[in-house]
Formats: C-alpha cells, structure tokens, sequence
C-alpha cells in the first residue's frame, strides 16, 4: 500500500541535510521540527535561576499543597500513607483526622477545574452517584468538615470575583451548596509529600518525580491509574481523561510543589482523533514509524520487561517517550507489574532530566469508546525553548537539541546516577531493543 494511502508522511521521519541540519516529522502528529547545527550544544538554563536559602521555619507550609495545610485545599479523596513499613491507602479521611497520618500522596479535586460539575449538569444531565453524596454529608456532618468545605467555599468565590460583603450576605446553607465540585470533581489532583528534598539548603532543591525512590514513584503512578479508572466510572458520558504533570512555571505549574493533574472531558481532543485516524489506516504504526525507528537510528535509551524508553522525534520540545509494552491499551488494565515497569521508566527518564529543567509529562492511552487499538505511553517534554513567530508562521519549530543530542543527554545522565534507578532497568547498548515488542494490538 503507498504512503500517501496510509495518510503517513511522505518523507522519513528523520532526515539530516548536508550542512547538518536535522528535519522531522512526527509520524503520528505530523508535526515538523528542524534542529539547527550547534544549538544542541547550548547549555540548559535552569527554570528557577536565582536560588535562595530554604526556610527551614515554614517546613511544611511552603504552598497550599504542603502537609501542614491541608485545610487549604478542598476535601481529599484518598491518600497513600506509610505504616509499619508497608504502603496503605485511606479513602475519604474526615477534616478532623487530616492531621493524624501524614500523606505521602494525596488525591485532592482541583478548586478550580477545567470541566465543573455544572458543565456536566447543564449540558449531559449528569447525576452525582448516590456514593459521592454519601461521603459528602459524612463530611459534612462533623462541625470540622462543615468549616473546612465552608473556608474552601469563601476561597474560590473571592477568586472568581465575589466580595467579601457579598459572601457574607449569603448564609451558610446557600454557601455549603457550591460545594458538590468538592466531592464530585471531575478534575483531580495527586500531590506528593515533599515541596524540597529532606536535605535542602536552597530553594532550588525542590522534590521532583526524579527526587522520589523508585517505590514511591510507583505509589504516585499507581494512585494516577485509579484515580483515572474511577473517574471514567464516575463520569460515563467523559470519551477522555487527559493526565499530565507540569513541573516548574515555565511549563505551566501553578504551585513548585509535584502534583500530578488528570481532567475528565467529553471530547477525545484533537491528538487523538488525529492518531486514531492514523492508527485505523496502519495499525501497526506504534511499532513500526514509532519504536522500530528508534531502534533503528540508536535513540532507545532505558527499556526492562515491562517498557522501553527513547529519545522521541517531530516534537516541538525535546522528549523522553516511554512506552509501555503491554498488549492492554487502557493503564488500569495493565498487571501491577506492568504499571511498575512503566512506573520505573517513567522515574528513570525524570532522573535523566534533574529537577531544574521545567517539563510536562503526558499520558496518552486508547479512548475508552474507539475499538482502534492504541499503547499507553507517556512523553516527557523538556520545555527548554520559546515559540516565536517564526514557529507561529510557518507552523515548523525550531527545537535546539536533536533527538541524537537528547539521546545522548538522557543517556550520560542515566549512567552516572545509576543507583538511583530500578533493578531491572538497562541502559543504551545494553537494551534488548526488539523491533516489533510493542503488544498493544493483540489486546482481547
């Protein structure tokens, strides 16, 4: 079948000129980068450049997501703590227990979410599960709850232009009434313990994905999956759950302290209906335009039973893609096992990029409502570069490290902090790197 029939680009993904010039297009978004000679040799900037000593005095109330406030954001979900030596997950904890277990991690609805509940009321009817209204009023029922959901009310209708006098006119019961968003959120959040590492001195010392152990990153991409599956069975109308985490301002981030954001919507979004398009007309294309051309020109970088990471090609930022090699397309499918193999990649990758490098990490898997077979897989993009009117114009980006470089890069740095990494996990040369090991397509 030609190319052109397949609707693939016409040209190879990678294509080096005479003067050293690296093109790309990526295959499956057809987006098309150009990286000039020398610019991958620029030093990264740091995102946070002029560094402070910590104040060791607000340990735990650095931000809203610290463990010393935890009356700052709304009603959490769950929480992943550590007892005895073992993992152990709460659900629902009531404000008057807040404070007795510290949460490694926390899955808390966004005060201000993309979707809100009255979107999903307004335009699909939507019913709040009978099970959400009951840990709502258990909630309420104690005079703690009842203060908190009232403190976190007052907040939000401040943010969103409300006066003081105005919300004070109101009484407490037309005030409690906002706050079913709390409970039935269809945008939550997963926020780690630390703000800065156990030992830091500066404020450039904050607590990373790649800051974590290996264990702990796995309970942080465990909770992400659940909290994934539950909200698709909370929201029957949604066609997508986007996940990302945007670590650092420049990529995005609100608080310097890492969370994780996954936000329920009705569309599939523009990137997947492209790929799904793509994928029913090749369905091999994960394989063969994705993972085997990697493989080809040298670009894997870490792979162990479970996945395979690469130094990606056709982004408009330099990016680590993991993939996972599983033939279950959905993450809460996959055996534990393999959502710690992608756990553990995904950390390794964070370890290769260092805490100072502002990124986002995003989640793709197959919509729930396509039978078009899709792999779950992660990118993570180093935003070290701004789009300028030359990109705006033309619609082609100018990156400043080539896939080769970030290979490169990624590689050195896996080496050297090698023990900070997963049994498991091996490195460059040392990778099996099989064409053809990606088993999204036999998924039954």
């Amino acid at each position: 079948m030609e190319t052109s029939t397949l609707n693939l680009p016409a040209t190879a993904p990678i294509t080096r000129m005479a003067d050293g010039t690296i093109k790309q297009i990526n295959p499956l978004s057809g987006t098309e980068v150009w990286t000039i000679p020398g610019r991958a040799n620029r030093p990264l900037r740091p995102a946070n450049p002029e560094p402070g000593p910590v104040d060791t005095a607000r340990t735990g109330h650095h931000c809203a997501f610290c463990s010393g406030r935890y009356l700052e954001t709304p009603p959490e979900k769950a929480r992943i703590i550590t007892e005895d030596g073992a993992w152990r997950t709460l659900l629902n904890v009531p404000a008057s227990k807040l404070f007795d277990t510290t949460a490694e991690f926390r899955r808390i609805p966004n005060l201000f979410e993309i979707l809100s509940l009255e979107y999903w009321q307004s335009n699909y009817g939507y019913q709040i599960p009978s099970q959400v209204i009951d840990r709502r009023d258990a909630y309420l029922v104690e005079d703690a709850g009842w203060e908190h959901v009232l403190a976190i009310v007052r907040t939000k209708l401040l943010a969103s232009g409300f006066t003081a006098s105005e919300i004070d006119a109101l009484d407490e019961r037309t005030l409690i009434s906002f706050a079913d968003a709390f409970f039935a959120s269809g945008h939550d959040v997963i926020v780690a313990r630390r703000h800065y590492v156990d030992d830091a001195r500066s404020t450039a010392d904050l607590a990373a994905s790649g800051s974590l152990s290996p264990d702990e990153h796995h309970q942080y991409i465990a909770m992400t999956v659940e909290t994934m599956r539950d909200l698709y069975r909370k929201y029957p109308q949604a066609k997508y759950v986007a996940a990302f985490q945007n670590w650092l301002k420049p990529a995005g981030a609100s608080f310097d302290h890492l969370h994780k954001q996954l936000v329920t919507i009705d569309e599939r979004g523009v990137q997947a209906e492209r790929e799904i398009a793509k994928v029913a007309l090749s369905p091999d294309i994960y394989n063969r335009l994705a993972l085997n051309y990697a493989i080809a020109h040298g670009l894997v970088i870490a792979e162990n039973e479970h996945a395979i990471a690469f130094a990606g090609f056709g982004h408009r930022f330099p990016t680590l893609e993991i993939y996972s090699k599983a033939a279950a397309n959905f993450p809460w499918k996959h055996h534990p096992d393999a959502v710690r193999g992608m756990s553990d990649l995904i950390h390794a990758c964070h370890v290769a990029t260092g805490p100072e490098i502002a990124t986002n990490e995003e989640w793709y898997h197959r919509p729930p409502d396509t039978e078009t077979k899709m792999p779950w897989r992660v990118m993570l993009k180093w935003r070290v570069s701004t789009l300028a009117g030359f990109e705006g114009g033309t619609k082609i980006n100018v990156n400043t490290i080539d896939p080769f470089a970030l290979a490169d890069r990624a590689l050195t740095q896996l080496t050297a902090h090698r023990e900070r990494l997963a049994s498991g996990i091996a490195l460059g040369a040392e990778c099996d790197a099989r064409p053809g090991s990606l088993a999204y397509q036999s998924e039954k």
